[in-house]
C-alpha cells in the first residue's frame, strides 16, 4: 500500500520514477508477484505514469479500470494473461501517447472500438484470445500515424475483412481463428513490406493463384480456410522461413 513515510522510488521494485522529479513513471506486477482483485482506481492518480504493466495475473479480475483514462501521458498498456472481463474501453482511445496496447489473453467481450485507429503513435495492438465479436473495424484500414502490428487472434469475430484494410502495410498482421469470410488477397501486394500473415482457420475464400506477395514475407499461414486455385509460382522468388496452406480447397 501506498504510505507517506515508504520512499517507493527506492524500497518497491515493482516501480521506476524519474531521477529528478521522483515522480512514479511506471508500475509493473508480473508473474512472480500474484496480487488478486480488480484494478483499483487510485492507479488513476499517478499522472506522469508511462508504464503501467499487470501480467499474468490469473487472479485480476473484473473490468479494465475506467481511472487509467487520466493517465495521458502513458505509453505502454499492458494488461495481458490476466481474467479480466467487460468490454475493450472506447477510453483508451483519448491515451494519445499510447505506443503499445497488450490486452491479450483475458476474458474481454463485446466489439473492437473504431477508436483504436485515431492513436496516432500505436505501434502495436494485440487484442487476441479474447473473446471479441462483430466485425473488424473499417477505421483500422485508416490509422492516422504509425501503423501497428495487428493481432486480434483467438477470438469469435465475424463478417468480411474490410477491404480498408488493403491500404494498410502492416509489417504483421494476425486474424487467425476468427470466424471470418470472403476475400482476404488485398491484404497482399508485390510492393508491400508485409513479415508476418497469419489468416488460419477462418472461412475466407479466394484464387489463390491470382494473389501477389512482397518478397519481405518470411511466414504465410493460410491453412483451413476455402481457397481455391493453386499455389503462385511467383511465391518461389519468396524466402518463407514458414508456410502452410493445407486443408484448403486448392488443386494442382
Amino acid at each position: 500500500s501506498w504510505k507517506p513515510d515508504v520512499d517507493c522510488c527506492t524500497t518497491w521494485n515493482n516501480v521506476e520514477c524519474d531521477p529528478i522529479t521522483n515522480r512514479i513513471t511506471s508500475l509493473s506486477i508480473l508473474s512472480y508477484d500474484q496480487v488478486s482483485g480488480h484494478i483499483p482506481p487510485q492507479v488513476g492518480d499517478l499522472p506522469y505514469l508511462e508504464q503501467l504493466v499487470i501480467r499474468k495475473q490469473p487472479n485480476v479480475t473484473g473490468p479494465i479500470q475506467p481511472a487509467i483514462a487520466k493517465l495521458k501521458n502513458l505509453k505502454w498498456l499492458r494488461l495481458g494473461w490476466n481474467n479480466l472481463s467487460g468490454s475493450v474501453p472506447d477510453f483508451i482511445s483519448q491515451l494519445k501517447n499510447l505506443t503499445f496496447i497488450e490486452l491479450n489473453y483475458n476474458n474481454l467481450t463485446g466489439s473492437i472500438p473504431s477508436s483504436l485507429s485515431l492513436l496516432p503513435n500505436l505501434a502495436s495492438l494485440r487484442l487476441d484470445r479474447n473473446k471479441l465479436t462483430g466485425k473488424i473495424p473499417s477505421s483500422f484500414g485508416r490509422f492516422v500515424g504509425v501503423l501497428p502490428d495487428l493481432y486480434l487472434s483467438h477470438n469469435q469475430l465475424t463478417g468480411k475483412i474490410p477491404t480498408s484494410l488493403g491500404n494498410m502495410d502492416f509489417r504483421a498482421i494476425d486474424l487467425s481463428r476468427n470466424m471470418l469470410e470472403g476475400d482476404a488477397s488485398f491484404l497482399f501486394g508485390l510492393n508491400k513490406t508485409t513479415q508476418i500473415a497469419d489468416l488460419s482457420r477462418n472461412m475466407l475464400e479466394f484464387d489463390l493463384s491470382k494473389a501477389k506477395f512482397s518478397k519481405s514475407l518470411i511466414s504465410l499461414d493460410l491453412n483451413h480456410n476455402r481457397l481455391t486455385g493453386g499455389i503462385p509460382e511467383q511465391l518461389t522468388e519468396v524466402k518463407l522461413q514458414f508456410f502452410n496452406v493445407s486443408y484448403n480447397r486448392l488443386c494442382g
